[in-house]
């Protein structure tokens, strides 16, 4: 059985993160995806730890279910290649900023011009009618500028970035919902359009879920920030040989683990049962679970929470997930058979459809690999495509070209 986005073409033209990951969410969920890129590649292709030149891990684990098409943007023949697979396609999928396209010649309106039912998606790190709208972003930039490294910080300590390129990812939800939801328009009857999709502002509509605090209401009730994230002992506990995560949220949850602990004075404590008072004295409780929990052994702690239904879990390391009973279950981590990089581990697609599952259908792809054929695809003879490798219009990176050519 086929994706739920089976028929669906779209053309990512993206880098880093924020799109290639973005494309490939899309590409899980059936779309075929033609990965664009420049004789250099994708940046991430270069970050190490890899085997082979151009295949890093990073791309890896952000560029399965695509096809990869090397075109010269800046060259005659390279942008009229482009033009046609834009013909060819529902979607656009884009990170490179707007006025560059535009001075390509591969802008919106260019591409509207050779295909008026596109969906241009517009991937940038700052709304285009703002005064930052012609900045480069990146996921540090947007960490800083959106108030999540002010976040990580808490009440007083200094901003420090969160240990991931979690604006990237967050950014690239909006992206694939942002693109599912013109399309959607589009099959009802809509027109194509342009779709922009900013960092800066979704990030801060997103960190202000809960954060936006007091400063929700005008005049403001007291300030930005979500008392219970910034207390102290909102982390994993330590423990006797090792760290576990505990979470009473509501009072029912709260008395079981003071009972468990055997401190049946606090279960009727106004602390614990009044829950405007429990939010402002969060910190005390918190303060109270990790005096609490540290005599205990981990395996202990986790049961006996599980036994009184108190939200637990073990804080797991990232060189231990692969072992987690319940992700071995699902089969979150697949082990595929690469033709050029050998074993890889994948995470597989997390959603489950029940009538159009998603799939690995292809593992990411050589530089160029896919060029021939696509070019093949958009009507170019294989003289013109020849022509075209010649002049450096394009690079045929089948793994077979690179073996005739070596020897």
């Amino acid at each position: 059985m086929a994706g739920p986005l089976d028929g669906i073409r779209i053309l990512d033209v993206t880098t880093v993160g924020y799109g290639p990951y973005a494309g490939q969410i899309l590409g899980d969920y059936g779309a075929e995806i033609i990965k664009v890129e420049s004789h250099d590649g994708d940046i991430t292709r270069g970050i190490a730890p890899l085997h082979n030149k151009g295949m890093g891990h990073f791309f890896l684990m952000a560029n399965r279910n695509k096809r990869c098409i090397v075109l010269d943007l800046k060259s005659e023949k390279g942008r009229e290649a482009f033009l046609r697979l834009v013909a060819q396609v529902d979607a656009v999928l884009c990170s490179v900023r707007p006025a560059a396209m535009d001075r390509l010649g591969l802008g919106y309106e260019d591409c509207r011009k050779v295909n008026p039912s596109l969906v241009y998606v517009a991937l940038v790190g700052f709304g285009q009618d703002g005064p930052y709208g012609k900045r480069p972003a990146y996921d540090d930039i947007i960490q800083g500028v959106s108030g999540m490294a002010d976040m990580q910080g808490g009440r007083s300590g200094e901003p420090r970035f969160v240990n991931a390129s979690i604006c990237d990812k967050i950014c690239s939800q909006f992206a694939v919902h942002a693109t599912l939801a013109a399309l959607l328009n589009r099959e009802r009857g809509g027109e194509g359009q342009l779709v922009e999709v900013p960092m800066l502002e979704s990030m801060v509509g997103f960190n202000l879920v809960e954060h936006h605090s007091g400063r929700a209401f005008e005049p403001p009730l007291g300030t930005a920030g979500y008392e219970r994230s910034f207390v102290e002992y909102r982390r994993p506990y330590a423990t006797a040989d090792g760290y576990v995560c505990a979470l009473p949220y509501n009072t029912k949850q709260w008395r079981s683990f003071f009972k468990l602990m055997g401190r049946e004075e606090m279960m009727d404590d106004p602390r614990v049962t009044d829950g405007k008072l429990r939010s402002e004295k969060i910190g005390e409780l918190y303060a109270m679970v990790a005096e609490l929990v540290a005599g205990w052994k981990t395996a202990d702690l986790l049961a006996a929470l599980e036994e009184a239904d108190v939200p637990n879990g073990p804080a797991t390391g990232l060189n231990d997930l692969a072992d987690d009973p319940h992700l071995k279950a699902v089969g979150v981590f697949q082990i595929y058979d690469h033709p050029t990089e050998g074993h890889i581990r994948l995470t597989a697609p997390s959603v489950k459809f029940a009538e159009t599952p998603q799939e690995v259908r292809t593992l990411p792809r050589q530089l160029g690999e896919d060029s021939v054929d696509l070019l093949r695809e958009a009507g170019y003879s294989d003289a013109e495509i020849a022509a075209m490798m010649e002049d450096g219009v394009s690079v045929d990176g089948r793994p077979e070209a690179a073996r005739t050519a070596a020897e």
